[in-house]
Order: C-alpha cells, then structure tokens, then sequence
C-alpha cells in the first residue's frame, strides 16, 4: 500500500476527486506515494482561504515571520539528506544533486527570514514646506504560485520564502510530475507556526486548476516558472485583469569556447553546463559556440569526456547523469537528436535510449557537431542531455550567435583574456552571465532572470524579490 498525500486548505489536509501515482523515472516499478488531484472548486477555497488569512498576516509581526521562515529553512536543512533523496526519486537528478537542492531550499528560507527584518522604506522632503513625505512597500496581496518539474524543492522556496516574508499570502500549484517534494514542503510549512490559510497547498493538471488561479478574481498576482508558450497565455490572461506577474520561460543558453580558453576547463564546464542534471535547466548550455582554432581539440576532448560519464539510477552511487523526466521528455529529446541529423548535423556522441538493470527512461548524453545557426537544434529549447556545436571565426562572430536567440537566460565564455571576458560582460545579451563558470550554477542571494523570451517582470531570489512581492505607497503629512 503507498501512502495518500492531500491538499493543504486553511490549515486542513483534504482529499481531492482521485489520486495520482507518483513514479519513479529511474525505476517505473517504484510508486513513490499516491497524489491528490484538486478540483476547481477547491481550488476556489484555497483562494479565499488566503484572502481571509491576508489581513491578519499582511501586518503580523515581522519577528514571528522571521522566526517562522527560520524554522521552515533549519527544518529542511535538518532533513536535507532525506528530501534531497525524495527529489532524485522522483524528478531523477543524482542523489547528491537532489540533497544540494534541498539545502538550496533551507538557505533560501533562512535568507528571507533575514529579509523579514531587513524591511526599509525612505523619508524624504517634500517640495512644499511643512509637509513630510514617506515612501513604503506593503505586500500585494494573494499571490498564486505555479512552480515546475525540473526544481521542485529549490523553485518553489524561492518563491514562497518571499512571498511570506513581505506579507503575503500564497495559493501554490506544483508541476503535476513531482507533487512530492511541494507536499513534503507543504508539510513543513503546516508546522512552522504560520496561521491556517496563509499557505495553501492545491495539486493536480494545470488545465484544472491551473487556469482558474491566474484568472481568479481573488488572486492579485501569479509568478510562473515554465515553458514560453504557457508563460505567454498567462501573461495575456493577467494583463485583461490587471494582475501583476513574474514569468521564468527557459532558454537557449549558449557557452563560448575561444582560442584562448584553457581546453580542460573549457571542456570540463560545458560538459557541467550541458549535461548535468540530465540537461533539464532552464539555465543550461545547449549552444558550444568555438572558435575555430580551438574547435578541433574541444571536439575530440568533449567526446572523450563524455565517454566517462556515467549514466543510471539517481539514487546509486558513481552516476553524474540520471533518466530524463519521463516518457515524453525522453521522446522529445530523442527527436530533436533525429531533427538535427536530419538538417545536416554530425552526432558525435551519445543520443540513444540506454536500456540499463532498471526500466527507467536514460539516455546517452547527445554531442551534435557541424551544425549552423538556422537549425532547430539550435533555435528551439531541447530541455534534456542534448548539445550542439556551431564552429566560429572568432570573438565578434561568436559574440553574434550567442545573442542570436529569442531567449536570454544566461550565457558563459571560456577565455584567459580580460579583455574578451570583459566585453562579453557588457554585451551579452543574457540576464546572467558566467565566465569560466557553468552557466547552469547560480546563487540564491543574488537576483535571477533573463531578458527577451526568457523572462517577463521582477527579478527572483535575493533582496531584488521585493519588486514583485510588494507594492510601493507614498505617504503625505502635514506636519
């Protein structure tokens, strides 16, 4: 018998209309827990569980949000080994990188239960004498969440930490794929001393419940992390009523490898930036932009780096790379290695399902070579262990095809000149930018997002979150 695991509204654990198995990637034999399925309706109770909660907590004591987030955050800390191995089960990233996520998640909790006291505002002169003029932020409001499979510990703290710690009140949708860890989260937060109803918990498929939170009258704004197509509708949906909204839609990251680059480093955060959790980061690089002086050595030695990779089961020990998500990310990824083929790529490594002792959904990590920027491979997010190379003349060229995307997450160079790696810098036209760094590696303090298709509104993480999950209030007083 696998264990039943609910909705959280106002404070009560509630069965939905049926249950979801939850299964492992690596294993298909393994059912890790049975997941409710929301309704709209309930989903509707989650919203006014919120709006009921907001008054309250929007002016609760900043010490006893702080000491609330704190708990959450050493809690997940405390625990990290065991979350960290429930997300390699379920989302199939590698056990340790499951446990760094998990306490990714702890530190981001521990962070804002420091942003809590950290809240300032400004008193400033005003232009008429006798007149003081004050300038605070105040939260939003009820602030619905829908957070993705790929992340499903890291991303959704990120956004609930802030949420709560501004004064906020949240109605939360998890990826239907990894329900586990938003549970697990859920659980801890339902201990953590936070009034009934200033989180809710509502799971199930986003054409449920999904729509009805953006366009709930109840909900004042809705930050999303997923693909560019469903972060558009939302978009549309949010600006016909007004609401605000923070988008994450992924990228096309590219990674440039000059002549000058030392090769073994080169190599080695490419391969970390491509491949490692499975390749499905919206901050990986799929793009190896070379200069063609260095593009013979780079190819032959990331192939032999590859070589050594091992592929298998999340949770065993030795393996860099687990299964893809699912079935249909697998067929996904396996079509586009098909797709670049078939406009003219090379594939030099890698690109096949591996039938390995489990029945789980692995596949060799893909090395596409002589590809052009024009190709598929190359326009459009893979989001899986695929990579392709487009050789370069030099610096300026490169320069060129990395910032020829619709996307801009995050973009790295690999270079010994200060020269090069300070223009890439300023010109790059990414969010984020990495020198002689993985792009796929970023800090929770700091702000992430990107720009063009990548990202819509505020910023996450970091002090910057506060543009999101307040609103600005001016204040007169006649003195």
């Amino acid at each position: 018998m696998t264990q039943k695991h609910d909705n959280l509204i106002a404070g009560q654990w509630l069965a939905g209309t049926g249950y979801s198995l939850n299964i492992n990637p690596s294993d298909l034999s393994d059912v890790i827990g049975e997941y409710t399925q929301a309704s709209a309706g309930q989903l509707d109770a989650a919203v006014q569980a919120a709006r009921a909660a907001f008054p309250d907590w929007s002016v609760s004591s900043i010490q006893a949000r702080a000491d609330a987030l704190d708990k959450i955050g050493t809690e997940i800390l405390a625990r990290r080994e065991e979350l960290g191995t429930l997300l390699a089960r379920e989302e199939g990233k590698t056990k340790a990188e499951g446990i760094g996520e998990a306490a990714r998640a702890g530190n981001i909790f521990k962070f804002f239960a420091g942003e809590c006291l950290r809240l300032t505002g400004e008193v400033v002169p005003s232009v008429r004498p006798g007149i003081g003029v004050e300038i605070t932020r105040e939260p939003v409001g009820v602030v619905g969440i829908i957070t993705p499979w790929n992340f499903p510990i890291a991303i959704p703290a990120w956004k609930i930490a802030p949420a709560l710690a501004y004064g906020n009140c949240v109605v939360m949708k998890p990826a239907d794929l990894v329900p586990g860890c938003a549970w697990a989260l859920a659980e801890i937060i339902s201990r953590s001393g936070i009034p009934a109803g200033v989180f809710n918990l509502v799971m199930g498929r986003g054409s449920v419940i999904g729509d009805p939170l953006v366009n709930h009258t109840g909900v004042d704004a809705i930050s999303f992390t997923g693909s560019q197509s469903v972060g558009a509708r939302i978009a549309q949906q949010c600006a016909v009523n007004l609401k605000k909204v923070q988008l994450e839609m992924g990228g096309k990251n590219p990674q440039v490898i000059l002549d000058d680059a030392d090769l073994a480093q080169a190599v080695e955060l490419s391969v970390q930036s491509a491949f490692f959790s499975t390749g499905q980061r919206c901050t990986a690089s799929s793009r190896l932009i070379v200069t063609e002086g260095i593009y013979p050595k780079f190819a032959l030695a990331m192939k032999a780096r590859m070589a050594t990779l091992k592929v298998g089961d999340a949770l065993a020990a030795g393996i860099d790379i687990g299964p893809v998500s699912s079935l249909a990310q697998l067929e996904q990824d396996l079509s586009y290695v098909d797709i670049g083929q078939k406009e003219g790529a090379v594939l030099l490594a890698g690109g096949e399902r591996l039938k390995l002792a489990t029945d789980g959904f692995f596949m060799a990590p893909a090395l596409l070579t002589d590809t052009t920027a024009d190709m598929r491979i190359n326009r459009e997010e893979v989001f899986g262990p695929v990579a392709s190379i487009i050789r370069v003349k030099g610096y300026d060229e490169a320069l060129f095809e990395a910032n020829n995307t619709p996307f801009g997450l995050a973009a790295g160079v690999a270079t010994t000149s200060l020269k090069y790696a300070t223009h890439f810098k300023r010109h790059s036209q990414a969010g984020m930018v990495m020198v002689n760094l993985p792009t796929a590696g970023v800090d929770y303090h700091v702000p992430f997002g990107g720009r063009k298709g990548s990202s819509y509104g505020p910023r996450e993480q970091g002090r910057y979150a506060q543009e999101f999950y307040t609103v600005v209030k001016t204040a007169y007083t006649l003195a």
